[in-house]
């Protein structure tokens, strides 16, 4: 489409020629004529001077000479709706059932859901319109998936949760009898565990992405809109708010209460209740302003150490001279 045209859909203002096509998306870096890139984080801006790109979609505060620009509001959003103009949504298989898939009579699979050969649901699980689960994801008997919600190759949806009884010395299973809710326009990424409630349900709130390699433990509730990057795990009975923000690699103790809007760095790790709007870093994690305190001083550390080492060295020699002094005065 023509970049006037494009400008329109996104609800950009154009600045420059509008009458050059595009046909597709890229980097700033690797954009050539015909295509169309987006600059978000203010210290990639020196790259506007060097790039091909056709057009560059960019924050209103944002001025360039040579490239002509798409300004938007949000620009990160806007690249988003341009890049499915341009190359749309992935492909799926026809609508239809392959004579190689085994369907029980009973089953309830919402319009338009998409199931991938390998793919496996169990007994009186529910999955909603519009969704799509790729090739081995399985879902466990009992749980409940929303509408338009994907579910990555090999993820896994009501696995039991980590629950047992010691006695006598030995681990006994407690059964897991609860099971998994995903509410609508959740996402989860490949290889991601979800345990079953051992009572009840665990929950992943409306609109939730969770990437890969995650682990989240039984009777879990997350909040609507939480973000989860890859290798995240969070025990069991955790409770956190809407808007969640966990970096890779986050672990959470169990049986914690998370606020709402709390975002947590990479590999920090919670071990205590944390309040709305905190942001945490660290293990343990800690506010954000005393971590960065913390990883001023930890720095330091080698020269710390050999200052407090040249000081012992100092008060050993004054009390040797000072014993001494003793002996000369007896």
């Amino acid at each position: 489409m023509k970049l006037k045209e494009l400008a329109a859909a996104i609800e950009a203002e154009l600045i420059g020629d509008g009458d050059p096509a595009v046909h597709s998306a890229s980097t700033l870096e690797d954009a050539g004529p015909g295509q169309v890139s987006f600059l978000s984080n203010p210290k990639y801006a020196k790259q506007l001077e060097t790039t091909k790109a056709a057009a560059v979609i960019v924050a209103p505060s944002i001025s360039a000479d040579g490239v002509t620009l798409l300004r938007a509001r949000d620009p990160y959003y806007a690249f988003a709706r341009a890049v499915e103009l341009l190359h749309g949504w992935r492909k799926h298989p026809h609508a239809g059932i392959s004579p190689a898939a085994h369907v029980d009579s009973s089953a309830i699979i919402g319009q338009n859901t998409v199931i991938y050969p390998g793919a496996y649901v169990g007994p009186h699980s529910k999955i909603g319109r519009d969704c799509i689960l790729y090739a081995n994801a399985v879902v466990y008997d009992g749980c409940i998936i929303g509408d338009r919600v994907i579910i990555h190759a090999n993820a896994t949806i009501g696995s039991d949760g980590y629950g047992y009884a010691t006695h006598g010395g030995v681990h006994h299973k407690i059964p897991q009898v609860g099971n998994v809710i995903l509410e609508d326009d959740v996402e989860i990424g490949p290889n991601t565990a979800i345990d079953r409630a051992a009572l009840g349900s665990t929950v992943i709130g409306a609109g939730s992405k969770l990437g890969g390699l995650i682990t989240i433990g039984h009777n879990v509730k997350l909040g609507p809109h939480a973000l989860i990057v890859a290798q995240c795990g969070i025990s069991g009975s955790v409770s956190i708010g809407h808007h969640a923000t966990f970096a890779g690699q986050v672990g959470i103790a169990g049986h914690l209460k998370i606020g709402d809007n709390v975002t947590v760095g990479a590999q920090a790790g919670i071990v205590n209740n944390v309040p709305d709007q905190s942001t945490l870093l660290g293990s343990p994690a800690m506010p954000i302003s005393q971590a960065r305190r913390v990883a001023a001083v930890f720095v330091q550390l080698p020269e710390l150490s050999h200052r407090v080492k040249h000081l012992e060295q100092l008060v050993e020699e004054l009390g040797t001279k000072e014993t001494g002094a003793e002996r000369e005065n007896r």
